[in-house]
């Protein structure tokens, strides 16, 4: 009697238990993704690419110790770089990159810089060699944006256009056009504030000097970076500094481009799409962004593909638009036009190598993929040495059934020894409906064995260019300094040790760095040195007889003197002398002064002029600024389908950016 009375509490009890041990595994697994995902690196983009330019990644191997026999590779437009990546821009090269939608760097030619990490609030990079700017357009609260020299670490401690490069001594040159800086130093530390340049002179940061910028220089720098930066938009407003400053906002991409509305700022490679395509509410999906092409064009068709460690198999875009569409959001067929469709604005979306997945034919020779669609999952993952998979999550990498797999044309068929090389169009493959029907598609690419064979033991990647011995050996052997640890990275084992990254003493953080202030002395001297040039060129006009020019140096000598500074002790011997000095004397030395002084002034003035009369400054003509052009209101796109289960859909009107806490031109969405 007493056990059938116990038995229901005791299966309460069970259960109960078995409850929460389920519910402690879900948890500690859902703990144990984020952790990792968190962990995988971001990817940035080369943007643009003029020149050679090259792309090494430090090796994974436990045995590389030696930088300086890195394999280097022709870089190319939209091609992914990330943690323990190395580019290197040649004689008469230049290069733009893109760490997300609002933060970019320029390489100036025989240019290195390396990245050391890549996260969603930390950017570490390393610059050994030549020169580069650095356009920082939002910064989230605490994020650290940090470039690593020999001589200091560089932090932006706000948005701003910077320019960081090397003199003929070896020393780093850091121009503040725009913003606020921080040098970080084994000797201490100072701020760097806006129209300020900061020379460190030695290793570790001891001795610095501060200056303020030239305008004509600063504002050349400003010109040329927006020259590149902007081709297609740039008027050359900024090649006067003073212009810059009083607008640096005027082509930042967040307030003028229209995609930015309807996607995350986040996501490199926003800025092209206005140019290249059309925002449309498309029914059932909300907005979605439409490229400028043929009825007949196909995504994921114009590019190639290379094994990027760890992302494994990655599709780079040969379109100048080529990015965002491609390791971002979903594509969808609607009335026979594609679309791609973003996750929403207020999100942090995560890279993927490409949104695809993979199809396995009856020929073993063949390979297709075919773009994920709206409500088709992504298995996030990684690969180890041994290129193996590790899942960031519990997708299924075989999914039942794929939104686009039925779309006329959607899949793309090509020979499996052209996998590798630029797709030609020649070469792609048309597969029947009632084939695709029978295939199994997969998420990873590398759990198919011929095309994992082919990825593996096939030289993959551009063209190989081979540095100069002594440039490579310089930048393997150059050592930088860090204000922050990197960490160590599980993808790239002692990266800090391998890229020569030294990280700066705690206490030396706290430390005021000792430089000299040079900016004194150039305020004060700048005006004489202008007024006495003025004065020259006048007297070679009165020398040769112009009336004009002996009124204009008369009021200029008035005016001079009124502005002229006598030291205090000067002065109060001066009064001295004339409080002791009878009254008569006063006057007599008084009337005295005053019939010498006409003749010495002519006297004066009629010397001939040594130097060449300078021509009057002309003020600066600043164009107005054009009235900034509302994006044309997106049509409405009725869908000829009904949109899969779980599409993501967009209400209403275009969503605003929404204000968020960091530091940037404009709030960050």
């Amino acid at each position: 009697m007493n056990r059938i009375k116990l038995w229901p509490h005791a299966t309460i009890v069970a259960v109960v238990v078995a409850l929460i041990a389920g519910l402690g595994v879900w948890f500690y697994a859902k703990h144990e993704q984020t952790v990792t995902a968190e962990a995988l690196p971001n990817a940035a983009r080369i943007q643009r690419v003029d020149g050679q330019v090259a792309l090494s990644t430090i090796s994974n191997s436990p045995a590389n110790t030696d930088g300086a026999n890195a394999e280097w590779r022709a870089a190319t437009a939209n091609q992914p770089f990330s943690v323990g990546d190395r580019i290197y821009t040649r004689e008469n090269s230049h290069a733009s990159l893109a760490f997300n939608g609002r933060n970019f760097a320029r390489l100036d030619p025989n240019t290195s810089l390396d990245v050391v990490s890549c996260g969603n609030r930390r950017t570490q990079l390393a610059l050994r060699d030549g020169s580069a700017t650095f356009d920082v357009g939002y910064l989230e609260p605490n994020e650290l944006f940090e470039v690593a020299t020999p001589n200091g670490a560089v932090d932006f401690d706000q948005p701003g256009l910077y320019n960081i490069g090397f003199n003929n001594n070896g020393g780093v040159l850091v121009s503040v056009l725009s913003g606020l800086a921080r040098v970080v130093g084994s000797g201490g530390s100072s701020q760097i504030n806006k129209g300020a340049m900061l020379t460190l002179l030695g290793q570790s940061a001891s001795a610095a000097s501060l200056s303020r910028l030239n305008g004509q220089d600063a504002g050349y720098q400003v010109d040329n970076y927006y020259r590149y930066q902007y081709p297609n938009s740039y008027d050359g407003r900024y090649n006067n500094y003073d212009a810059y400053l009083s607008d640096p906002n005027y082509y930042d991409p967040y307030r003028r481009n229209a995609s930015y509305q309807y996607a995350s700022s986040y996501i490199p490679g926003l800025n092209d799409l206005d140019a290249y395509g059309d925002w449309q509410n498309v029914s059932g999906y909300g907005y979605a962004w439409r490229p400028r092409v043929d009825s007949s064009w196909i995504p994921y068709q114009q590019g190639y593909w290379t094994n990027d460690y760890p992302y494994g198999p990655t599709w780079v875009s040969s379109e100048t638009w080529g990015y965002a569409p491609y390791h971002y959001g979903r594509w969808a067929s609607v009335g026979n036009q594609w679309y791609w469709i973003p996750d929403g604005v207020n999100t942090t979306p995560q890279y993927a190598p490409a949104l695809v997945a993979f199809v396995s034919l009856s020929d073993s020779n063949q390979i297709g993929w075919v773009p994920l669609g709206p409500g088709d999952v992504y298995a996030p993952r990684y690969y180890d040495n041994n290129w193996q998979p590790q899942y960031l999550t519990r997708a299924n990498v075989v999914p039942g059934q794929l939104f686009n797999l039925a779309t006329p044309g959607a899949v793309t068929v090509v020979p499996l020894d052209a996998f590798g090389r630029t797709i030609d169009p020649r070469s792609v493959r048309r597969i029947d409906q009632q084939t695709l029907a029978s295939v199994r598609p997969t998420l990873d690419p590398l759990t198919l064995t011929p095309l994992r064979h082919a990825v593996l033991n096939s030289a993959w990647g551009r063209g190989k260019i081979d540095l100069p011995p002594g440039i490579a050996k310089k930048l393997n052997d150059t050592h930088v300094v860090v204000s922050a640890d990197p960490g160590e990275s599980r993808f790239r084992k002692d990266l800090a040790k391998s890229m020569r990254v030294e990280t700066v003493p705690e206490n030396s953080r706290a430390q005021k760095l000792n430089l000299k202030d040079e900016r004194k002395g150039e305020v004060a001297q700048q005006p004489d040195a202008a007024r006495k040039q003025q004065i020259d060129a006048q007297a070679g006009d009165v020398a040769r007889g112009n009336k004009d020019a002996k009124d204009a140096g008369r009021i200029e000598r008035t005016v001079g003197q009124a502005r002229s500074d006598v030291p205090k002790q000067q002065k109060a011997q001066e009064r001295a002398q004339r409080q002791a000095a009878p009254q008569a004397q006063r006057i007599a030395a008084s009337q005295a002064q005053r019939k010498a002084a006409p003749r010495a002034q002519v006297a004066r003035v009629g010397q001939p002029a040594n130097a060449a009369a300078a021509p009057q400054p002309a003020k600066a003509r600043v164009q107005p600024a054009p009235p900034r052009k509302a994006a044309a209101a997106p049509q409405t796109v009725k869908q000829a389908k009904p949109a899969a289960q779980g599409a993501p859909k967009q209400e209403g009107k275009p969503p605003a950016a929404a204000a968020a806490g960091g530091k940037g031109k404009d709030k960050h969405p």
